[in-house]
Formats: C-alpha cells, structure tokens, sequence
C-alpha cells in the first residue's frame, strides 16, 4: 500500500511539473472588483498587457464591481485553482471587509494563494481651499477648537478612507463628522466646493485638483514621502508620530493552485512590476512599486487585517 502511494504522489508531481512548463497555454482572466476607468483598473490593465507580451497570452480584465469589492472577490475564490483565473486583490477586499465582518462568502487565508503584492498607494489628505489650515498641525488645532464643525467625505461606511480618518481621529483625538457618499467623483465635486473640508483619497483621483489649486494637499498617509508628490510630507512627520494609511493591489490565484503556476506568476509579475519604465509608469500615477514574494505578502496581509481590526473596534464601525 505505501508503494502504490509514493507511485501516486510521484505521478502527481510529474502532473504539476508538466502543467506548469506548458502553463499559460490559453488567455488568463483577471477579476478586478472595481469598475472601469479607477485606479485599481488602471493599474491591473496596464501589468497586464505586459504579462500578455511577455507571455504572448491575453490578459483579459473582468471588471465586477460591487458591495466594497466582496461580489468579485468572491467569485474569485470559487474559480478553478488552475491559474486561469485569477484576482487582481485590493486591500478593502482582503483585509478590510474580514475586519468588519466574520459573515463574508469567501476567507482570505483559506481561498486565496497569493502570488504577489504590485503597488501600494499612499493616500492623500486634501482639503477645501477655503479651510484656514495648511498644514497637519494647524488642522488639528482648527478642529480641536471646532469640535464636530468639520466634515470628511468618503466613498461610504467600511471604505478605506473612511478608516483612514477615523485612524487619525483615533490618533489625535480629534472630532470630525463623517458624510459618506455613493462615488469618488460626487464626494470630490462637494469637496471642491465646499460641502466638506477634507477626504483621505488615492492620488489619481486628487492630484489634477491639487495641481490646478482646487484642493489643498496637507500630507499622505504613507509612512515615507511618495515620489510623486516629494515636497508633501508624511502625516507621521508633520506632528502624528507612527501614523500610516496605505491601500494597496496585489495579485492572487484561488487556493489550491499548483505551487508551480503560482512561483512561474510570481516570477513574471516580479519583474514586469521591477522594470524601470514600468516602475516609472507607476509612480507617475501616484503608486510605490512593491513585488514580494507570496509568504511576504501573506505576512503583510495578516499585519493589515489586525491594524484595521484595531481601527473598526475603536471607533465602533458596524457595517449592516
């Protein structure tokens, strides 16, 4: 009987070897859990079409929006392990939302194999023009001394920048009230004028405004400055010691997914996300390139779901 075994598990290797030298012999499917047009599309499409150059296989990007990035995560996670199908995972999906809630369809650890981590975004505090603070530590006086009088935008309850504010009102004991909204772009044009003061937002969504002077950037929330904006300095530096808001992409093949693919994605994914003009590419839109390794963004997923489970149970976030 243990012959026959150690012939069966022999086979089996052979099987996932010989599957992974003739893998990708068809297109892959990458899911992103936002729509067309957003950052975290922008970014999935544009190391894709490198992935498909370089393996002369189409990446095609299956856009599925919807409940904060749960309906394509999940749908991910039930995708055949076979390296086909893969997601295109953000922070909000995998760390986020297991924080909020014990009820999603999917676990993050028990349904995914990661395969790498590729950008994380440092985030932007930006500001109504109007409001007589430019920077960190004139904000905090300003709201001290006006208690529940400034407003925050966010894309809505449980959202990254929602928790990006209540982690610096945790921090600094600050009182502003939260106003969510239904999209990035409803939440930017009251910011503009004037409905509220301020929102945490990824910089591709923010920059132009700064940039043409209809918002104020005060700081990111990123613990080192971000090369795409060198001369804003970091929340941490400007008076909140240890503060840090990131999101971020990585990419993920549904558990159970022969080791052999997921080293062989690793290893292209690694370099496409490396290369100098890709890596310029990616700062220019306001993202620091960061491949990993699988066990390293296992590592780091863990130590993100428990500082935001730390946020949420602060600040008593409950999403219904």
């Amino acid at each position: 009987m243990k012959f026959v075994q150690c012939i069966w598990a022999v086979l089996l290797l052979a099987i996932g070897a010989a599957g992974a030298q003739t893998y990708p012999s068809k297109a892959l499917r990458w899911i992103v859990t936002y729509p067309p047009g957003g950052p975290t599309d922008v970014v999935a499409r544009a190391v894709g079409a490198k992935l498909s150059e370089a393996w002369r296989q189409q990446v095609v990007i299956d856009n599925r929006p919807g409940a904060g990035g749960i309906i394509g995560t999940e749908l991910a996670a039930k995708a055949p392990p076979d390296g086909y199908t893969l997601l295109f995972g953000t922070s909000a999906g995998l760390c986020i939302n297991p924080a909020l809630s014990s009820k999603l369809p999917y676990d993050p650890v028990r349904d995914f194999a990661p395969i790498t981590l590729v950008v994380i975004n440092p985030q932007l505090l930006v500001t109504n023009i109007a409001l007589p603070a430019r920077s960190i530590k004139e904000l905090i006086a300003l709201a001290k001394g006006k208690p529940g009088q400034l407003n925050y935008a966010s894309v809505g309850p449980g959202t990254p920048n929602h928790l990006g504010m209540e982690l610096l009102k945790t921090m600094t004991g600050i009182n502003l009230v939260h106003i969510p909204y239904k999209g990035t772009g409803p939440a930017i044009t009251d910011l503009i004028s004037g409905q509220v003061q301020l929102m945490f937002n990824s910089m591709p969504s923010v920059l132009s405004h700064v940039r043409t002077g209809k918002l104020r950037a005060l700081a990111v929330g990123s613990a080192n400055r971000s090369r795409a904006v060198p001369d804003v300095p970091t929340v941490a530096e400007s008076g909140v010691p240890g503060f840090e808001y990131v999101t971020w992409y990585g990419l993920f093949a549904p558990a159970r997914t022969p080791q052999d693919i997921v080293q062989k994605l690793n290893g292209a994914l690694v370099n496409i996300v490396s290369d100098p003009e890709m890596s310029k590419w990616l700062i220019s839109q306001g993202a620091e390139p960061a491949a990993t390794t699988p066990p390293q963004l296992s590592r780091y997923m863990e130590e993100e779901t428990r500082r935001w489970k730390k946020v949420i149970d602060a600040a008593h976030i409950k999403i219904q």
